[in-house]
């Protein structure tokens, strides 16, 4: 897409950011994002609380406030079951919206063979304290708020073979709202700010090098997964998601060494709601951490650093 000419445009599409950012005074921009998806999980009220945390998530990693959204809702007109999900999901999605301090003002409803469902969430930030998945720096250190693993756990409790805790794990962390990672990013003055979602840690990894211009070296061994969560990384729930993430990167990837085969598979996994992932220098990481998990975080860990441009952008080591 051509970018706008408008010096008011903060933060386009220029470095695939979290979601767009439009100044409207000296002291006043809006963000603005929108995520909508099908069904993640088997209960409509979770769902909607997923989809509405997802949402709001893009909003935190600029370093905003949310404070409107709309409904986005694909739904089947028919007399399946499944018609009668629309109220829960409505109430789930309702019941974040409300805990962020987010209006809901409306929305738009289409027919469709799929569910799908989401929103459209405008955020507010000061244009000079907006936070970007592209400005870490040589020093920094990554800290991560959630495990890994969505994609895998999601895809076995679908087939029915997920067990009952960690999929009470799994809903929880889903839907955590991500301001806790926001709010201890501006408190310790992190240079860079993303949300890991559906493109998986890869991804959203090789975004941030190749839009800072660095070299982002990740450790597998470090990498939070859901407890108990280790053997879903398996072949049979490997989603399609992970494979094209996997062919995203691999231009700009370097392996070293041997990583763990059991914990490799969770860096490709796309994420639903997952965790924020900041960048921030190496001598707050600590206090930081620490911070993050006094605020409710599921994990606070670091899981890789920030060097000078290397011969790709982004190096796995063991």
């Amino acid at each position: 897409m051509p970018r706008p000419q408008d010096p008011n445009l903060l933060v386009g599409t220029e470095t695939h950011d979290d979601a767009g950012v439009y100044r409207l005074t000296d002291e006043l921009a809006l963000v603005q994002t929108l995520d909508f998806f099908p069904p993640v999980v088997n209960d409509p009220y979770i769902y909607g609380q997923v989809a509405a945390a997802n949402a709001l998530s893009d909003v935190y990693a600029m370093g905003g406030i949310p404070k409107t959204a709309l409904n986005l809702v694909g739904y089947p007109d028919n007399e399946d079951p499944e018609f009668t999900w629309l109220g829960d999901i409505l109430r789930g999605g309702a019941e974040r919206m409300a805990k962020a301090g987010c209006v809901i003002l409306g929305g738009h409803t289409v027919r469709d063979t799929e569910i799908k469902f989401g929103y459209a969430v405008t955020g507010i930030v000061h244009p000079k304290k907006v936070l970007t998945n592209a400005t870490a720096q040589p020093g920094d250190v990554l800290l991560l708020t959630k495990p890994l693993g969505t994609g895998f756990l999601n895809t076995a409790h679908k087939k029915g073979e997920l067990p009952d805790e960690l999929f009470r794990h799994l809903c929880a962390s889903m839907i955590q709202l991500n301001d806790i990672g926001r709010d201890v990013a501006l408190e310790f003055g992190a240079h860079a700010l993303t949300d890991v979602t559906g493109f998986g840690l890869a991804g959203h990894t090789k975004e941030m090098a190749e839009g800072c211009g660095h070299t982002i070296v990740i450790s597998v061994s470090s990498l939070p997964i859901f407890p108990g969560g280790e053997p879903f990384g398996a072949g049979k729930y490997t989603t399609r998601a992970s494979k094209s993430n996997s062919q995203y990167v691999s231009d700009s990837l370097e392996i070293r060494g041997t990583p763990d085969p059991m914990k490799l598979p969770f860096f490709y996994d796309p994420q639903t709601s997952g965790g924020m992932l900041i960048a921030l220098p190496a001598n707050l990481a600590e206090a930081a951490a620490k911070r993050a998990l006094e605020c409710g975080a599921i994990v606070a860990a670091v899981i890789g650093e920030v060097t000078p441009r290397q011969d790709t952008a982004l190096v796995l080591t063991t």
